[in-house]
């Protein structure tokens, strides 16, 4: 059988010779080429043609194989979406939280099968509404959630028992998550029934968002803390959801966006796994987040090698022996930084194309950015039009009647080897430098992202990078948008509530139940438990930071003051 195979290469490369000596010459003599090379952008060079590769002796199963098995670079379900649809969210959250409800009914009115909730600058940060630090910032780029009074009127008349909620917060995602929890219980839903994800990523802060309050190490103490926690009492939640999007949108390639998140995702496991937790206990729950960018199939073989990749890892260094534990299962958010305030229309077209790329790549839950983004919070009509792009993708394209639909492609197999082989190598660079943590501290993957997103810059300002309606195609501007604004009232709302919230509460379980978290946190314990009693005797976000702020001190500039 392998001669034969061989036989084969020789008579597909002697074939390829003749048609580059006559075919190819005649026609490159005639119309030249447009560049002298072409790249996607991650910097790959992408040969002209590409045709089948040598024949291995178990290569198919060993690096494809089929979907809802090890290796999942088909798919992490065995029938993926002919069975069940993405999840389809609509990133939301703005204003007070009577305003983000309002937005939820609508979405979920108009066919949106998850919540995917978006928290304002203050409360990501740890302050409360009323404090300093949020004057000017109440509800701009999310809704505010200062206590657990807020949390039940984001959710107010949304069954929790009946959607999937996402939502997108990290230092304070241990407060959050009880503010969820105590949420259900107040509607009758126990914690183990409820579904959704919280993103919980903090390494990912220190390179690419900036929304960190405490150094590392604690940081880390209360990511493990939760994933414990979720491990043994919220069987149905996702405790993190490991972010690439955000390193992508810092400006990463492709390749640097899977490494740097996989690296990341080795960190989480290894201190989880450090509290004496089996691997199979916890990773069936570990979730991740990609950004779907506009090199259409680059990002489709960026996702199946990701899924390969992760599986590798989890059951080559992490020994886990559960199928689930080696899935990488992940939501997509088409790439905002993408999007151009020029001619906002074109970007309907970006997110269309971004979409597709991540069902073909196998997405299990997707956000698609609406075309006013660039210039400021969603309007309820471009949302909807976002929203019903997703619809036509899974209804009227055909892109979902089979699974990997562009497997066995020689291009997509090809470059999904290749940002494997690449993100590989980063992940190894990574553990000479004793893990993912020191490359962060010696600024390593903040040096790579930053060179890249230089890079990329100067190809469109030399145009090497076509940007319609930015670079090229240009026109005037005539019909500005209409745009969503914030109106300054919403922090005076959110000011007077908090006010009354406390007057009316009861001090003296609030005062108890904060000074009882001070002293758990002074020790090993899982912190969880504690933060939940604290919200549920009215505590609120800030005050609960503030607590782990005198404990593990703020971290500014390298350094804890």
């Amino acid at each position: 059988m392998m001669g034969t195979d061989e036989e084969s290469g020789r008579r597909i490369k002697k074939a390829k010779e003749r048609w580059e000596q006559t075919v190819l010459n005649n026609s490159l003599r005639s119309l030249p080429e447009s560049k002298e090379s072409f790249t996607s952008l991650s910097g790959i060079s992408i040969d002209r043609l590409y045709l089948p590769h040598d024949p291995k002796r178990g290569e198919y199963h060993r690096r494809i194989g089929f979907p809802g098995e090890h290796p999942f670079t088909r798919g992490v379900y065995p029938t993926m979406y002919r069975s069940r649809l993405w999840t389809i969210r609509q990133y939301a959250g703005f204003g007070t939280a009577e305003e983000s409800n309002k937005r939820y009914k609508y979405l979920l009115d108009k066919g949106q099968t998850g919540l995917s909730v978006a928290f304002d600058l203050p409360t990501q940060m740890g302050y409360d509404s009323d404090h300093p630090m949020a004057a000017g910032e109440v509800g701009k780029v999310g809704v505010a959630i200062s206590s657990l009074k807020d949390m039940e009127i984001l959710f107010n008349g949304i069954p929790l028992d009946k959607v999937s909620t996402s939502m997108t917060i990290n230092s304070t995602a241990i407060i959050l998550l009880a503010m969820y929890v105590a949420t259900g219980e107040k509607q009758g839903v126990d914690k183990s029934k409820l579904r959704g994800t919280i993103q919980n990523d903090i390494l990912k802060e220190y390179v690419a968002r900036g929304t960190y309050i405490f150094h590392p190490e604690p940081s880390m103490r209360l990511v493990a803390d939760t994933i414990e926690y979720c491990s043994k009492e919220m069987k149905n939640w996702n405790s993190i959801s490991i972010s690439g999007y955000h390193i992508r949108e810092a400006g990463s390639t492709a390749v640097q966006e899977i490494a740097f998140t996989l690296a990341n995702a080795i960190a989480y496991v290894e201190a989880v796994i450090s509290r004496n937790l089996d691997v199979d206990a916890f990773a069936p729950r570990l979730t991740f987040f990609f950004c779907a960018h506009n090199d259409l199939l680059e990002e489709v073989a960026k996702f199946r090698a990701a899924r390969r990749l992760w599986a590798r890892i989890m059951e080559e260094r992490f020994g886990a022996k559960k199928g689930r534990s080696k899935m990488l299962r992940f939501h997509t958010q088409t790439s905002g930084v993408s999007l151009t305030a020029q001619q906002p229309e074109n970007n309907a077209i970006r997110v269309a194309i971004q979409a597709l790329a991540a069902v073909l790549g196998g997405t299990q839950s997707l956000h698609t950015n609406s075309m006013d983004e660039a210039l400021a919070l969603p309007s309820e009509s471009a949302a909807t039009l976002a929203l019903r792009t997703q619809q036509i993708l899974a209804h009227e394209s055909g892109v979902t009647n089979t699974i990997d639909p562009l497997a066995g492609s020689y291009y997509v197999e090809s470059l999904t080897d290749e940002i494997e082989r690449v993100a590989l190598e980063y992940i190894e660079r990574i553990d000479e430098m004793g893990g993912v943590a020191k490359a962060i501290e010696k600024g390593y993957v903040q040096q790579e992202i930053a060179d890249s997103a230089y890079r990329y810059q100067r190809e469109i300002e030399a145009k090497d990078r076509v940007v319609v309606g930015v670079n090229e195609f240009t026109t005037e501007e005539t019909n500005p948008m209409e745009i969503l604004k914030v109106h300054p009232e919403v922090e005076q709302r959110q000011k007077s509530r908090l006010a009354k919230l406390r007057e009316e509460r009861d001090g003296s379980k609030v005062k108890k139940s904060l000074e009882e978290l001070r002293r758990e946190t002074k020790k090993d314990t899982n912190l969880t438990p504690y933060v939940l009693e604290c919200v549920q005797n009215l505590a609120t976000l800030g005050e609960v930071t503030n607590v782990f702020r005198e404990v593990f001190g703020k971290y500014e500039g390298g350094r804890i003051v």
